[in-house]
């Protein structure tokens, strides 16, 4: 959580509070616990009487309420991997092109849609029950305002909200169950800039998910490029137009500003450099060290970072591959290699959205999230895309972009001119090493990520880890 002064941007507090861990294949939790987070939190940045407030949090996950406003269930987070079953049936109904068409996006099991699905397959009873299906910000909006909510941003990622049109589809819930009264159970739609609501006499603004309010904390605008490396990994950027990607590896989302927010995902980043630390037994300021020791290309050793599962085809089972081991191998190149597959993975996104027509290269590239703290990363992104890396100034970028939102609602102004005037837009810039031969990295990536899909033959190989 952070506090901020609504007129200059000045961090004025902030708190924190743990949720209780979770993780895939079956990674839910009770919404119950992000409301005491969420008290917990306010209580340690001083309780401040504020004047707005926005939700940001992450896409995708399912809430489902009874008709008395009542959790029915755990909320299952994006990162549940349990429906993807549902989610290959699915495309197997309308198509990857008629789900690209109709959504923006080919429905992956991070999607609310196929969470549906394998609701109403395994728990039937409860799938009955529902009446109010929400994202996980929306309820967090909904308990400070009494108001069912969301915004477009956060609606894109469902699987059942069309960026293009700008309204739910219906029917495409009716995929999976057509006899439901759909359009009853789903939030209202704010525009961006509304007011949705008061809580303790401060306004609500309509929240979003957390890499719509990333790219208002970023002040990101058309040709600016966001690489993320969190326990999950995404690349992005903002679009006037909408993109429809129909191989699956471009997500073609809404933003919360009116534009429109092309991203790709992968499941790992920063958890594979925990988990090399840890085989390594060492902390992440050594691993960090280690890396840097090493010269690039860990002289032959290259890993794939698919250690728990990759975004395509909704393939939760894969596993990662490290290759080109010798008898002299070190740590530091382990390390090396490391860093190296999990950069490579999130610039083949990059690649990706280049693929479909989204300027990437005009603007910024600003790397974000806890791997941004490490040198290495930051020297390795720099070097092997050949340019100029910005690390932002602020820690929290979902946070900061909330505030950004929730000044906005208050000030009546875009996002990004007061992104622009609260100084969000610069950062620490890092240069690429010239004497990196990223070509040669790349390629030898790409030849191990080539042959490893062939080799499981699952078709065209998939680019994103």
């Amino acid at each position: 959580m952070e506090i901020r002064d609504a007129d200059d941007g000045r961090l004025v507090s902030g708190g924190r509070a743990r949720h209780p861990p979770a993780g895939p294949p079956r990674s839910e939790q009770d919404p119950a616990a992000w409301w005491r987070a969420f008290e917990a939190a306010y209580a340690e940045a001083g309780a401040p009487p504020v004047d707005a407030v926005a939700v940001a949090a992450q896409q995708h996950g399912m809430v489902v309420l009874d008709g008395r406003g009542r959790v029915l269930r755990p909320a299952k987070l994006w990162n549940d991997t349990e429906s993807a079953p549902q989610a290959t049936a699915l495309v197997d109904r309308l198509g990857a092109r008629g789900w690209a068409a109709a959504c923006g996006s080919v429905p992956v099991a991070s999607f609310t849609i196929t969470k549906l699905a394998w609701l109403r397959e395994n728990e039937p009873e409860v799938f009955a029950a529902v009446r109010r299906l929400l994202l996980p910000h929306d309820w967090l909006t909904l308990r400070l305002t009494g108001e069912v909510v969301t915004d477009r941003g956060d609606a894109s990622g469902t699987g059942y909200w069309s960026p293009v049109d700008e309204r739910w589809r219906p029917d495409l819930l009716a995929l999976v169950d057509a006899d439901v009264d759909w359009v009853a159970r789903l939030p209202r739609v704010a525009d961006p800039g509304e007011a949705v609501g008061d809580w303790k006499g401060a306004r609500v603004a309509p929240g979003t998910g957390d890499n719509m309010a990333a790219a208002l904390g970023l002040g990101l605008a058309p040709g600016d490029v966001a690489i993320s490396l969190g326990t999950s990994g995404t690349v992005f950027s903002v679009s006037e137009r909408p993109v429809a990607d129909a191989s699956g590896e471009v997500a073609g989302f809404a933003d919360a500003a009116g534009r429109f927010l092309p991203l790709v995902c992968t499941l790992n980043a920063a958890r594979v450099v925990d988990a090399f630390a840890r085989l390594l037994g060492v902390d992440l300021a050594g691993f960090d060290r280690l890396a840097l020791e090493a010269r690039d290309g860990a002289r032959g050793l290259v890993l794939l970072p698919y250690l728990d599962g990759e975004r395509t085809p909704n393939r939760p089972d894969a596993t990662g591959v490290l290759a080109g081991l010798r008898t002299d191998v070190t740590p530091a190149q382990v390390a090396r290699a490391a860093i190296e597959g999990v950069v490579c993975g999130l610039l083949d996104g990059l690649d990706a959205l280049k693929g479909v027509g989204v300027d990437v290269d005009t603007g910024r590239l600003a790397l974000v999230g806890g791997g941004a703290r490490s040198t290495a990363v930051r020297t390795i992104v720099a070097s092997l895309t050949g340019r100029h890396v910005i690390v932002p100034v602020a820690d929290e970028l979902v946070a900061t972009g909330a505030c950004v939102q929730a000044a906005s609602v208050l000030h009546g102004c875009p996002p990004e001119q007061l992104a622009a005037a609260w100084s969000l837009c610069g950062g620490e810039v890092v240069e690429p090493d010239a004497r990196v031969d990223a070509d040669e990295v790349r390629g030898r990536y790409a030849e191990r990520r080539d042959a490893e899909a062939a080799r499981r033959r699952v078709g065209p190989s998939p680019r994103c880890s």
